[in-house]
């Protein structure tokens, strides 16, 4: 008798928190063997929507297992995500309390040297747009800011926006970033801070998400909005172009447009046959098709 069918895709935004229990869930390597085939994943609070929506439809597509693959056992398929930025993806995968990691950064050499089996599936691009509230006055006189006007804002030099144009009103500048746990501010310092302290009165986002909410509530905000977010919220954030460049696509994918990262599935080990499925159905033009309609670059050449 068939069991029904479920799926649990959960997202903790708040920068720490796990999925209840993942802490001692050992998991599988073989399928065989295997009394779960709960597949977990978790790290980047901008990959997490992203992974949820292409496991949901992978579950509403499938229900159970072997419908996948008629060799594989007639079990609910249960993907689980949870979101506390790139940090948490690297330890989750690092300490194996998870599946997989999700990270939007590059893997960091150091823990990747800890990883004796290192498995990366590289899904899409994103870029950190450099993005105000709609309303914001700058947007009548710039279309775009230079590196040197982005470090003066985001280092706390200027501190109106007088400052940045003296033609702008007095107000104060608002920045928002992402907190530690997040890999956008180590892409946000490589590309643009080159070593310079953030303000200490920058607005800590839990995450991107998060973020761009700030931008959204603020008009006198700016912030590092993933290029995803500012497309999913059109009308509400407008994204600034940086040195002249414009975040579109093809800029992101030839390198043009210098503050991007990529979107990594990360794992220390072999994939038991469930997470191979699974990571063939993400990789697949039908789960690259998700990562496009949330905003992002997809990459058709990912490492199988």
């Amino acid at each position: 008798m068939k069991k029904s069918s479920s799926v649990l895709l959960s997202l903790f935004l708040a920068a720490g928190m796990t999925f209840a229990g993942c802490g001692s869930q050992k998991t599988s390597q073989n399928s065989g063997d295997s009394k779960e085939t709960k597949i977990m994943f978790s790290g980047s609070s901008t990959m997490a929507p992203t992974i949820s929506k292409i496991g949901n439809n992978f579950t509403e597509k499938n229900k159970t297992w072997n419908k996948v693959d008629s060799s594989l056992p007639d079990k609910p398929i249960q993907i689980t995500v949870s979101s506390g930025g790139s940090g948490t993806g690297v330890k989750a995968a690092v300490e194996k309390t998870s599946n997989f990691g999700l990270i939007s950064m590059e893997m960091p050499k150091d823990q990747k040297s800890k990883m004796t089996k290192y498995k990366e599936f590289k899904i899409g691009m994103d870029a950190l747009t450099i993005s105000v509230n709609p309303q914001n006055s700058i947007l009548q006189k710039k279309k775009g800011l230079t590196k040197e006007e982005i470090q003066k804002i985001f280092s706390g030099e200027a501190k109106l926006w007088s400052d940045v144009d003296p033609s702008l009103p007095a107000n104060k500048i608002v920045i928002v970033v992402r907190d530690a746990g997040g890999g956008a501010g180590e892409v946000f310092d490589k590309s643009i801070m080159n070593g310079k302290k953030i303000s200490k009165e920058a607005i800590q986002a839990p995450s991107m998400g998060a973020l761009g909410q700030k931008i959204m509530e603020n008009k006198d905000a700016i912030g590092y909005a993933s290029v995803g977010i500012v497309d999913q919220n059109k009308g509400k954030i407008v994204s600034m172009d940086v040195d002249g460049v414009t975040p579109t696509s093809e800029n992101i994918l030839s390198g043009k447009y210098k503050i991007a990262r990529p979107l990594l599935i990360i794992k220390d080990g072999d994939l038991n046959v469930e997470e191979n499925a699974f990571i063939k159905y993400v990789t697949s033009e039908e789960g690259l098709k998700v990562v496009k309609e949330l905003g992002f670059v997809p990459v058709s050449n990912s490492k199988q």
